[in-house]
């Protein structure tokens, strides 16, 4: 599995999400992420780039949630279904209306995203190295 890589470590401003750049779901995840985000609050960045491995080698907090969908942003790391949730009441509009899934405890929730997490590639399928973004998008992308 590879994603072109860059020595661009340079300290982003915005909400970084770290995704698994192999995994159809997340890819369309990703997607999603872009076509809401009319602000243009995130970046992302591919579990198997040089830059996340970076994030979480500086990290440990994110270096344990291990490969789940993480979210740096306002000075935290989130993951699972938290970093989920923090995502769409960003991305704002009628994103927000979901914020009651909040109310449910964490341990569901995240079994909810861990046996999904779990069954990604089976359920929704895997490519053999990370997608390259098209050029519409790709200052979004730090790889």
């Amino acid at each position: 599995m590879k994603c072109i890589s860059s020595s661009n470590y340079q300290i982003i401003k915005s909400a970084i999400i770290i995704y698994d750049g192999v995994c159809h779901l997340c890819n369309s995840g990703v997607n999603f992420i872009i076509r809401n985000d009319k602000k243009k609050v995130f970046r992302f960045t591919p579990l198997q780039s040089s830059y996340s491995q970076k994030l979480l080698s500086e990290n440990q907090e994110a270096a344990n949630a291990g490969d789940t969908f993480i979210l740096f942003a306002d000075n935290k790391i989130l993951h699972r279904s938290e970093a989920a949730l923090k995502i769409l009441m960003l991305l704002g509009g009628r994103w927000k209306l979901l914020a009651p899934f909040y109310l449910l405890p964490k341990f569901i929730r995240n079994g909810i995203y861990n046996i999904v997490a779990r069954n990604r590639y089976k359920w929704f399928g895997k490519e053999d190295s990370c997608i390259i973004p098209s050029p519409e998008v790709e200052e979004r992308f730090i790889l």
